[in-house]
């Protein structure tokens, strides 16, 4: 093949591998051995070079050029090889003694040389060029040639830069980089990723994502395997997972907070909001894109996210208390307005809403409750007024409406590991209830009774927060039952 040709100083052609007639390349092949001549090898591995390449014996005459040589700057090995230098061809003749020296000086200097060099095109355009050269050495081990490696200047400078990003990207990068192989596993994580995720880099390498995260991992997985298959989303996307390890323990049913308000229950991880993108990753060797895996990138917005939705939620819960109070104002019965405010009120917050008021009879201690009003036990509906037989509740001691009662204070409580469906019943409450919260009714100084909403397994339990709006939502239906009794006497 014409790159491992080179001519000799009197023009003649040889089949040695550099200008001193020493071979440079593979030994040849020896009689009786299966496979390619030492020259047509070394001219292959030569062509399938990335980086351009030509050899220069020792008198500085060309012996090698490649192809990748002849694609930046257009000449041709039939074209260079056997030639005296670069002078008038590849290099202008101003620089060509210049450029020659620098190159033939790696014969006598230790390791590489590197030096960038102006060179000229076949069609006269110049290319700046960075170059690595070092010695060739014969069989006795004296210099024979020297070899020279060359590739643009700003390819070379947008491998560094992509190197220099890579580790920048993987050493003080702001924000979570991670790299996924195809077995959806980390294979390479950056110290602020490992931050976020709980531990140290090296202890996330290889584990599974379930072995990370609560919360989330499914979508995680399923955005990860899109990637791969399809490619990259065209914008970055919000992904609510828990990490694990981060979880907390809540406090049991009707204890601490909220002023007299019960702890959430259950064991729960923190929910964190992360901002990511992705990138699909492919290896630039193989003659069709093989994925390597993806590339991860996300901030945690968690707090931004918290307020976005807290601003959203208290305008609209601000909207659901204006419009049940016009609505409310055009009742002509005070009890049809409690459920006004009711089913206003259960608009997104809650899945039931029950009204218990003090026994009218006057059992204080222990106070007793009669239903006034309730949403359906079967499915969630309009609130509806109790059949006024004033029965009481049968409630065991220690229920949370019977605390939110005699401690005039709010009672958040949660099923927990307890089952769901005992704990309901247990407790006088519709079936597939998992989460409650007890607003106190009192009106002018008097407590009149106790508003329950409920949640099923499908809702968060209830935050300070909810609290907050049941007892608002609370003070209008106990003014509305304050009127119903002042009605009825």
């Amino acid at each position: 093949m014409s790159a491992s040709r080179h001519k000799t100083g009197n023009g003649t052609d040889s089949d040695s591998g550099s200008g001193s007639g020493s071979d440079v390349g593979p030994g040849r092949e020896r009689p009786g051995r299966d496979g390619p001549a030492s020259d047509d090898l070394l001219a292959a591995l030569l062509d399938g070079m990335d980086a351009a390449l030509c050899a220069l014996d020792a008198d500085g005459v060309v012996t090698h050029w490649n192809r990748e040589a002849e694609r930046i700057l257009g000449w041709t090995s039939d074209e260079a090889v056997g030639r005296n230098g670069f002078a008038g061809w590849a290099v202008r003749s101003a620089d060509a003694a210049e450029v020659e020296q620098r190159l033939l000086s790696a014969m006598s200097a230790p390791g590489r040389q590197v030096h960038e060099f102006a060179l000229v095109t076949k069609d006269g355009r110049r290319v700046l060029v960075r170059t690595q050269s070092a010695a060739v050495r014969g069989p006795d081990g004296k210099p024979a040639g020297v070899y020279c490696a060359f590739s643009e200047v700003h390819t070379q400078i947008d491998l560094e830069r992509s190197i220099a990003l890579s580790e920048a990207l993987f050493e003080d990068a702001s924000w979570g980089v991670v790299l996924i192989d195809a077995d959806l596993r980390p294979a390479v994580v950056n110290a602020h990723a490992a931050r976020l995720l709980g531990t140290n880099r090296t202890a996330l390498l290889g584990r599974p994502l379930g072995e990370l995260l609560t919360r989330g991992v499914e979508e995680l997985e399923s955005v990860l395997t899109h990637v791969l298959a399809e490619g990259a989303p065209p914008a970055p996307a919000e992904l609510w997972v828990s990490v694990r390890g981060g979880e907390s323990a809540g406090g049991a049913e009707g204890a601490g907070g909220d002023g007299g308000a019960g702890g959430t229950g259950g064991a729960v991880g923190e929910r964190r909001c992360w901002r990511s993108g992705f990138l699909r990753l492919a290896s630039p060797l193989a003659e069709e894109p093989v994925p390597l895996g993806v590339g991860w990138l996300f901030q945690d917005v968690t707090e931004s996210r918290l307020a976005e939705q807290e601003a959203a939620q208290l305008r609209f819960r601000g909207n659901q208390l204006q419009r049940a109070a016009r609505a409310a104002g055009e009742c002509e019965d005070p009890m049809e307005a409690v459920g006004v405010h009711l089913d206003f009120a259960l608009a997104g917050f809650a899945d039931h809403a029950l009204v218990d008021v003090l026994d009218p009879a006057g059992h204080i201690d222990p106070p007793r409750l009669v239903r006034a009003a309730a949403t359906p036990a079967e499915t969630p509906g309009p609130v509806l007024p109790g059949d006024r037989s004033w029965l009481p509740v049968r409630y065991a001691e220690g229920h949370p409406a019977l605390q939110c009662a005699a401690r005039a204070g709010s009672v958040r409580a949660s099923a927990g590991a307890a089952p769901p469906e005992d704990w309901a019943r247990a407790r006088q409450w519709p079936e597939g209830s998992v989460h409650a919260l007890c607003a106190v009714l009192r009106s002018r100084g008097v407590t009149l009774g106790v508003v329950t909403f409920l949640r099923s397994a499908s809702r968060t339990p209830f935050e300070r927060g909810d609290a907050g709006y049941a007892e608002s939502v609370a003070a209008r239906v106990a003014a509305a039952l304050d009127l119903a009794r002042v009605v009825e006497q």
